[in-house]
Order: structure tokens, then C-alpha cells, then sequence
């Protein structure tokens, strides 16, 4: 498998300093902070209390957040950014039917998603039945190290770039049986790297269950992961992978030639 994320390129006099800061002050905001003060911006993002109010000021003029003398929140305008992506990028829109079908074929949640440094991010998603306490949607994020689409795209990196996005993501355990120890972490990734998919038992939440492979293109590369997601009650590890192997395989064989 070929490597699906490569290293940040060099900075260059073509660096733009102050877009890198606005987008990481759009960053900032999340489920858990939806609301921040120029203080607690400047802290997450590192900036100086200058930097970052200009910024978020910034972001208010042009309608990107709104601010209420104390608070500023992101405005509905912030999902321009993402919508952009998901308009003009041709994989998501590929994927989504497939991804329906084998849900509708297993009755199980299927997912697509790409590498984002540590974190996997959702990129298409057709859900069954709600399977998390955390909805998952498009756009949601989950830590790469302990979800089997995440070791799909870790295993298709170098050995040493895979270890590097694991020690920055800092593992802490989610459950009584999350892995966490790099150099468990490091066998497992060997594994699925020789296997060429990735079964997840109750490592991500408790009950959660978890079958991945990755996307490759018409070249062999990895270009992204899909993944069936079902509870314990309904299937276990073993009989999900003797199940649903199969039908999974078939489907990447279906996309390999379409995908550029």
C-alpha cells in the first residue's frame, strides 16, 4: 500500500502567515467551544491577544463569526469552507452509493473517510442505525490510532511517518481495551499493512465493533478507507470479518478502476 498523506511541505516567501492564522482560529471552535474570548482563542491557537483579535474581528466583518461584546461564535457562513471541498472533490460523491448498497446489503453503518494528520475525518457515511453515544456525520473526526479506518491509513504510510502522527496524537485510552502502547500500535499496523484491512473490537467505545479497508485507486494507491460498523449485540468481531470481508473486497475491486 502506498502512502496517503505526505509530510507538510517547506514553508516559502509564498507563505501566507495570516491566512494560516485565521484558518487556525476557525479551527479553534468546536462542539466543546462554541463560544470563545480573545484570551481563550489566543490560547488555543498560540497567537498574541493582538493577533488574535484582529483576526476574529476579521472573521466578524466579512461574516464568518459573530461577536456579542464578550463572545465570539462562528456564523452558518463557516460551512462555505467545507461545502467547497465536498462540490468539487469527486471522491465522496463516488463513494456515497456504494456505500449505501453495502449498508442496505449487510444492515450494518458504512463510512468513508481520509487522513487529516492524526485524526480520520468523514468523508461519506451511510448509517443503518446510530451506533456511537457521538453522532457521527460528515465532517466528524476521530482519533486515527484506535479506529480501524484510521489504521487502514496509518498502515499505508511510512513506518516511521505513522509512528510520528501516533506519539502527536498523545494515545489515551477510550475504553478498557484501547491500545495505546507504540510499539503494540507499531505490530498491529504491520499486520494490517500485510492483511490489507483492519478489524477494530470495542477499542473506540465500548460494544463497538468496527471492519476496515482501505480505498485504492486504478494505480493500487490508497486514496482513502471505507469501513462497516456494527455492536456486539448484533455480530461479533470474529463473524463480522467472516461475514463481511467478502462483500467489502468486492466493492473495492467495483471503485478501484473509477477512482483517478
Amino acid at each position: 500500500m502506498n502512502a496517503s498523506s505526505a509530510e507538510p511541505p517547506a514553508r516559502s516567501r509564498d507563505h501566507m502567515a495570516a491566512l494560516e492564522k485565521g484558518l487556525a482560529v476557525i479551527a479553534c471552535f468546536d462542539a466543546a467551544h462554541h463560544r470563545l474570548t480573545i484570551a481563550e482563542v489566543a490560547r488555543a491557537t498560540a497567537l498574541s491577544r493582538a493577533a488574535a483579535r484582529r483576526c476574529l474581528l476579521t472573521l466578524e466583518t466579512i461574516g464568518y463569526a459573530e461577536f456579542d461584546g464578550k463572545f465570539f461564535r462562528l456564523t452558518p457562513r463557516v460551512l462555505r469552507l467545507g461545502h467547497a471541498w465536498l462540490a468539487s472533490a469527486p471522491l465522496p460523491q463516488l463513494v456515497q452509493p456504494y456505500l449505501e448498497r453495502l449498508s442496505e446489503e449487510t444492515e450494518e453503518s458504512s463510512s468513508a473517510c481520509l487522513l487529516d494528520g492524526h485524526e480520520i475525518v468523514y468523508v461519506a457515511r451511510s448509517a443503518q442505525r446510530r451506533i456511537m453515544s457521538v453522532g457521527l456525520s460528515v465532517g466528524s473526526r476521530l482519533p486515527a490510532f484506535c479506529s480501524s479506518m484510521g489504521r487502514v491509513l496509518l498502515a499505508a504510510l511510512p513506518p516511521q511517518r505513522a509512528q510520528a502522527l501516533i506519539r502527536e496524537a498523545a494515545p489515551r485510552a477510550l475504553t478498557p481495551h484501547t491500545i495505546t502502547d507504540p510499539a503494540a500500535l507499531a505490530d498491529l499496523l504491520e499486520t494490517v499493512r500485510a492483511q490489507g484491512w483492519c478489524l477494530v473490537d470495542q477499542e473506540l467505545e465500548l460494544g463497538l465493533v468496527s471492519l476496515a479497508m482501505p480505498l485504492l485507486n486504478r494505480r493500487g494507491e490508497v486514496v482513502g478507507a471505507f469501513n462497516l460498523s456494527g455492536h456486539r449485540q448484533r455480530t461479533s468481531a470474529a463473524a463480522m470479518a467472516e461475514r463481511f470481508l467478502p462483500r467489502m473486497r468486492a466493492m473495492q475491486e467495483r471503485l478501484a478502476p473509477l477512482i483517478a
